[in-house]
C-alpha cells in the first residue's frame, strides 16, 4: 500500500543554532519510495562561522569536521535532483523547511513549493498515546536504531523509518476512519498536503473489493473498538473454601504458594506481610488503620490483597483512593492483572475517575460534524488524534492520550460533564465511556478512584461513587490538602472567559451563533424570529460582560500588587487575604463591580433560558437538542461561577479563609479567587472516619518522629483514637539506608538573612556547582522558593556548561515537569533544579540520580492566608502554632523530599542539607529523627565536594 504515495525526501539539518537563520553544518537525506529507503545522502557543510561550543557538545561536530567540507552552493547542487518531484519530510518540518528555504534563497534558487509532511504531526494523530515525540525517544519506542543522535545522516535515516511506519499505520486504518480524517483535515488549508495523502489512499482502498466491509464496529459514522456496555448480571458466589469461611490466613498462604511457583526469585518481605495482616484485621474488626511504609514495601499489594479478600468474603465493596492518576494507573495496569492471575477466586475491579477524564461522544460527534474548530492549525490535529483513538480505546479516558499544543483546550470542549449530559436520552448512552465506567464500578468488588473523586462525590451528596463502607486511602499525606482544595472554591480568570467564549466567540463560533444558524435554516414562516433575535441580542452583551470582567480582574490585580508586597509566596505569586470585618483598601469599588457583573450575568442567563423550552419541545431528537443541552449546561456553569464569586468576595463564612492571588507574568489574566476551609478535620470525620466501618490510610510519610499525632489531629481521627477504633503502624524500611544513603550537613554554611539574601544564593550556587562537577551531574536540587531557584540558575548555568554539565530549571523555559524529568534521566550529566512539585512523585531509580540537595527546610510560607488562618485558630486554642503545625508539616514534606533519592535496593546516593537550622535549633531534631536511618555527617562546607566524590566512588569506609 505504501507505494501509492510517491517519492519522499526525508531531511535533517544540523546548524549552528536553534533558528532557521543559523548556518548549516551538516545535512542528511533519506529518499523513500514504495515503503523503502532507496537512497541516502549526507555531507558536512562549511558554515563560514565558528561552531558554538554548545552545538559541538550536542552534535559532536567539530571545526575539524567542517574544515574541508564543501560550501553550501555545492551541497545544494547535490540536493536539487533529490528534491525534484519529491515531497519534503522532516521531524519538526517547519524548522528544517525554514533552513532549506533560507539556503535556497541565499544561493539564488526558487523556494521549494512541493508538499510538506511533518513526522511530529503524523505521529501525534496516528499514535495518539505516544509519550514523548522527540526523535530519540520515538526511535527507542519503535526500536529504530539511532546510534548518533543529533547527527544529520543518522537522524534523517531514523526519521525515514518513522515516516514509513506512519504510512503503514495510515494504510491500516478503516475507510470510515480515513474519511473522517479527510473531512477534518480539509477544514483548514494548513492540512492540504495531508488531505492529498488521504485522498490518494481512499481512492485505492475504495477501489479494492477484497477489503473487508467497515460495517462492524461502526456507529454514527465512527469506527470504534468499544461496543455497547451491558449489564453484567449477578456475581457468582466464590467457590474457594477459605473465602467462603472467612479464613484470611489460609487464603494468604495459598496466594503465597502461587507466587512462589510463578516467580522463582520471590522473597517474603516482613514489612509487607505485617501490613497485609494488619489491613485484614482492620477490615475484619471494623476499625481504622494508619500505616507508614516506605518505598519498596509493596504497599499496593499489601492493601489490595486483604481488601479483595474482605470484599469477596463479605460481599462488601471496597474503594481504594490514590492522590495521583499515575498510581491509579499503576494499580490498574500492573497490580490488578497480577492478582487476577494469582488469586484462587475471580473478582471484579473497576477504575472510576471524575467524568471530565472521559470523552463525551455526543459532544465530539457534534464538533466533528460541524467542523467547529477554533484553532485551524491545532484543533483538526487533535480531532484526528481522537478519531484514530476511537479505533483503539475501550475506556475513553484522556490518560491514554498525549496532547500537543492547544490539545488540552480542545479536550475541554468535548469532555464529559454532568450539566450537558442527556443520560438515557443520548443516542450514545450505551457506548458512553463515563456511564460504562460508573456501571462497572457499581458491579465491582473493588473500585479504584482518586482523592479528587472522593470529595467530588461528597459535594454531590454521594451520587457518583457506588455505596461503600470500606475505604483505603493511599498517598494519605495528601488527604488534608486535597480536602482543603476540593471542599473549598477556586475560581480563575479564564474560568469565566471559557464559558463566555463557549457561548459566543464570533459570528460563527459558539453555542449561541450555531443555534441561531440552525433555527434560521428551519425558520419557515418566521416561526423562530423571536428566538433568533433573542439569541443574537445576547452576542454584544457577552462581549460587554467579558470587557467588564477584564476591568474587574485588572482592579483586583492592582489591589494585590499595591497591598500585598509582604505576601510574596515561594512560587512567585502574591496573595491578598479577604476579611469581611477588615476589607482591603478600595474594596468597595471591587464589590460594586462584582455586583454589576452579578446582575448582568443573571439577566443574560434569564434572557436565553426563557427561549430554550420552546426550542427543546420542537427539536426533541436532533442535533439542535444537543446544542440546547450544551447551552443549558453552559448557563448553569455561569450561574455557579456568579454565586461562587460572590461567596468569596463577601468573605463572611467564619469556617473558611478567603483570598485573591496573582502571578506577575500574566498580570490580571493570572488572577485567582479562593475559599478554603480553615479546618478539614470535622468534615473528614463526618464523611469518612465517623461514618465508614473501616478506613485504612497509608503513605511513606505520615509520622513525625515516631508519632502519628499531627496527622491524626489534622485529619479528624482523634475521636476514633479516643474510642479505641484507630491503630497506627510504622513499618521499618526495607532498604539499608545506613549503607545506601549519606546525609551531609555543611555545618558552617551561611544562614539566610531575609527573603532575598544575595550573599547566601551566591555561596549556595558556588557550593552546588563544585559538588555537581564532582558528581558529573546526576543531581536534583530542591528549593522552596522559585525566586531563589532562578537566582541560583543564573549563577550556575555558565560554569557547569563549561565543563559539559547541562543545567535544567523548573519554570525557566516553559518546559513541562514531565519533560524535565525525562531530559534529566536521558542526558546523564545533568543537574535539575526544582521547587514544590519536585519534592514528591519523582521516581528516578539507578545512577541517574546520585546526589540530592535540599536548600532549605520546607516550611510553608507563614503569610499564606490558609497558614495564617490555621495559625490564628491554633492560638485561639492556646497552642503553639509553630510546633503544632509548622514543624510537623515541614517534617513530612522533608521526608518526601528525602525519599526521592533511594528508590530501589541497589540505589546509593548522598543528600546534602544546606539549611543549618537542622542542627542549630531545638526543632531540627524532629527532621533528623524522622529519617529512616541514613549515615549523617556534619562537615565544613569547603570539604563537601571531596567528601561527596569519595563516598560515591569508594563507598562509606565505615
Amino acid at each position: 500500500m505504501s507505494g501509492i504515495y510517491g517519492k519522499f525526501a526525508v531531511f535533517d539539518f544540523e546548524t549552528t543554532g536553534p533558528e532557521p537563520r543559523d548556518r548549516i553544518i551538516q545535512v542528511g537525506v533519506a529518499v523513500v519510495e514504495n515503503g523503502t529507503i532507496i537512497q541516502t545522502y549526507a555531507s558536512f557543510v562549511k558554515p563560514g562561522i565558528p561552531i558554538p561550543p554548545e552545538i559541538t557538545r550536542l552534535t559532536g561536530i567539530t571545526e575539524d569536521d567542517v574544515a574541508e567540507a564543501p560550501p553550501l552552493e555545492d551541497v545544494l547542487m547535490d540536493l536539487l535532483p533529490i528534491l525534484d518531484g519529491a515531497s519534503f519530510v522532516a521531524h519538526n518540518a517547519p524548522f528544517d523547511l525554514g533552513v532549506l528555504q533560507r539556503a535556497l534563497s541565499e544561493c539564488g534558487y526558487e523556494p521549494f513549493n512541493g508538499r510538506v509532511y511533518d513526522t511530529l504531526a503524523a505521529l501525534r494523530f496516528l499514535y495518539p498515546g505516544l509519550a514523548g515525540l522527540s526523535l530519540g525517544k520515538v526511535a527507542r519506542t519503535f526500536g529504530i536504531g539511532l546510534d548518533r543522535h543529533h547527527q544529520a545522516d543518522h537522524d534523517a535515516a531514523a526519521t525515514a523509518e518513522l515516516w514509513i511506519l506512519c504510512l503503514e499505520r495510515l494504510a491500516s486504518l478503516s475507510i470510515v476512519t480515513l474519511r473522517r480524517l479527510r473531512d477534518v483535515f480539509a477544514s483548514s488549508p494548513a492540512w492540504d498536503d495531508f488531505v492529498f495523502l488521504l485522498d490518494e489512499l481512499l481512492g485505492h482502498k475504495e477501489a479494492d473489493a477484497l477489503l473487508p466491509a467497515d460495517g462492524e464496529g461502526v456507529f454514527r459514522g465512527f469506527r470504534m473498538k468499544a461496543g455497547e456496555w451491558t449489564d453484567v448480571g449477578e456475581k457468582p458466589e466464590p467457590e474457594d473454601e477459605a473465602v467462603v469461611n472467612g479464613h484470611f490466613a489460609v487464603f494468604y498462604e495459598k496466594l503465597k504458594e502461587r507466587l512462589k511457583r510463578r516467580f522463582s526469585a520471590y522473597e517474603e518481605r516482613d514489612a509487607q506481610e505485617r501490613m497485609i495482616f494488619e489491613v485484614a484485621d482492620a477490615f475484619g474488626a471494623g476499625s481504622h488503620l494508619m500505616v507508614e511504609a516506605g518505598t519498596g514495601t509493596g504497599k499496593s499489594l499489601a492493601y489490595l490483597i486483604p481488601a479483595l479478600f474482605h470484599s469477596l468474603s463479605s460481599g462488601e465493596k471496597v474503594v481504594v483512593s490514590t492522590h495521583t492518576i499515575n498510581l491509579q494507573e499503576q494499580i490498574r495496569t500492573r497490580d490488578i492483572p497480577l492478582l487476577e492471575d494469582l488469586l484462587p477466586v475471580p473478582f471484579r475491579a473497576a477504575l472510576l475517575k471524575g467524568r471530565n477524564h472521559y470523552l463525551c461522544l455526543r459532544k465530539f460527534e457534534q464538533k466533528v460534524n460541524a467542523l467547529d474548530f477554533e484553532n485551524p492549525k491545532q484543533d483538526p490535529l487533535t480531532a484526528a488524534q481522537l478519531i484514530v483513538w476511537l479505533e483503539e480505546t475501550e475506556r475513553g479516558d484522556e490518560e491514554e492520550l498525549q496532547f500537543g499544543d492547544k490539545g488540552r483546550e480542545f479536550w475541554r470542549s468535548v469532555q464529559s460533564d454532568s450539566e450537558s449530559c442527556l443520560n438515557r436520552a443520548c443516542p450514545w448512552f450505551r457506548r458512553c465511556f463515563y456511564h460504562r465506567a460508573k456501571h462497572e464500578a457499581g458491579t465491582a468488588d473493588l473500585v479504584i478512584t482518586n482523592h479528587s473523586m472522593l470529595f467530588t462525590d461528597v459535594k454531590a451528596e454521594h451520587r457518583l461513587l457506588p455505596p461503600y463502607r470500606y475505604l483505603v486511602i493511599d498517598e494519605a499525606h495528601q488527604l488534608e490538602e486535597a480536602a482543603s482544595r476540593h471542599l473549598g472554591t477556586e475560581l480563575g480568570y479564564f474560568n469565566l472567559v471559557r464559558v463566555l467564549q463557549e457561548l459566543y466567540k464570533d459570528a460563527h463560533t459558539g453555542l449561541l451563533p450555531r443555534l441561531a444558524f440552525r433555527l434560521g435554516q428551519d425558520n419557515g414562516d418566521g416561526d423562530w424570529d423571536d428566538e433568533i433575535s433573542a439569541l443574537e441580542a445576547s452576542f454584544d452583551e457577552i462581549v460587554s460582560i467579558k470587557e467588564e470582567w477584564d476591568r474587574f480582574s485588572e482592579k483586583c490585580y492592582g489591589m494585590i500588587t499595591e497591598q500585598a508586597a509582604s505576601a510574596q509566596q515561594n512560587d512567585g505569586s502574591a496573595v491578598l487575604r479577604l476579611k469581611a470585618d477588615k476589607p482591603p483598601r478600595d474594596y468597595g469599588e471591587v464589590k460594586a463591580m462584582e455586583h454589576n457583573l452579578h446582575v448582568r450575568i443573571t439577566t443574560l442567563v434569564q434572557a436565553i433560558e426563557t427561549r430554550l423550552p420552546a426550542i427543546r419541545d420542537v427539536y426533541d431528537e436532533s442535533p439542535v437538542s444537543g446544542l440546547v443541552t450544551d447551552l443549558s449546561g453552559a448557563l448553569k456553569e455561569l450561574i455557579r461561577f456568579r454565586d461562587a464569586l460572590r461567596f468569596i468576595l463577601e468573605a463572611k463564612d467564619a469556617s473558611h479563609v478567603f483570598w485573591m492571588e496573582a502571578a506577575g507574568h500574566y498580570r490580571h489574566r493570572s488572577m485567582r479567587w479562593n475559599a478554603a476551609p480553615v479546618d478539614v478535620s470535622e468534615p473528614l470525620h463526618d464523611h469518612f472516619f465517623g461514618k465508614k466501618d473501616s478506613v485504612v490510610l497509608t503513605s511513606a510519610t505520615l509520622a513525625v518522629g515516631h508519632s502519628f499525632d499531627y496527622v491524626s489531629r489534622q485529619l479528624g481521627l482523634e475521636p476514633a483514637a479516643e474510642a479505641g477504633r484507630l491503630k497506627t503502624l510504622q513499618l521499618p524500611s526495607v532498604f539499608d539506608y545506613r549503607k545506601q544513603a549519606l546525609v551531609l550537613i555543611p555545618r558552617d554554611f551561611p544562614s539566610v538573612r531575609g527573603a532575598h539574601d544575595a550573599a547566601f544564593v551566591r555561596a549556595l550556587a558556588d557550593s552546588l556547582t563544585r559538588v555537581a562537577l564532582r558528581t558529573k551531574g546526576r543531581m536534583l536540587i530542591l528549593f522552596t522558593s522559585h525566586r531563589m531557584l532562578k537566582q541560583a540558575y543564573a549563577y550556575m548555568q555558565e560554569p557547569l556548561a563549561e565543563h559539559g554539565v547541562t543545567l535544567l530549571g523548573q519554570g525557566m523555559d516553559g518546559t513541562s515537569r514531565n519533560k524535565l524529568l525525562r531530559l534529566f534521566q536521558d542526558q546523564g550529566t545533568t543537574v535539575l533544579l526544582g521547587t514544590s512539585s519536585f519534592w514528591e512523585g519523582v521516581d528516578i531509580p539507578g545512577e541517574a540520580l546520585s546526589c540530592l540537595a535540599i536548600v532549605r527546610l520546607p516550611f510553608q510560607p507563614p503569610n499564606h492566608p490558609v497558614v495564617e488562618a490555621r495559625t490564628e485558630a491554633a492560638r485561639e486554642r492556646k497552642e503553639n502554632p509553630f510546633l503544632k503545625l509548622s514543624v510537623p508539616s515541614a517534617v513530612i514534606r522533608f521526608k518526601q523530599g528525602f525519599g526521592r533519592l533511594v528508590r530501589t535496593a541497589t540505589d546509593r546516593g548522598i543528600v546534602i542539607v544546606y539549611d543549618t537550622r537542622i542542627i542549630d535549633t531545638s526543632y531540627g531534631k524532629y527532621f533528623l529523627q524522622s529519617l529512616p536511618g541514613p549515615t549523617i555527617e556534619q562537615v565544613p562546607a569547603a570539604q563537601l565536594p571531596a567528601r561527596v566524590e569519595d563516598w560515591l566512588n569508594r563507598g562509606n569506609p565505615s
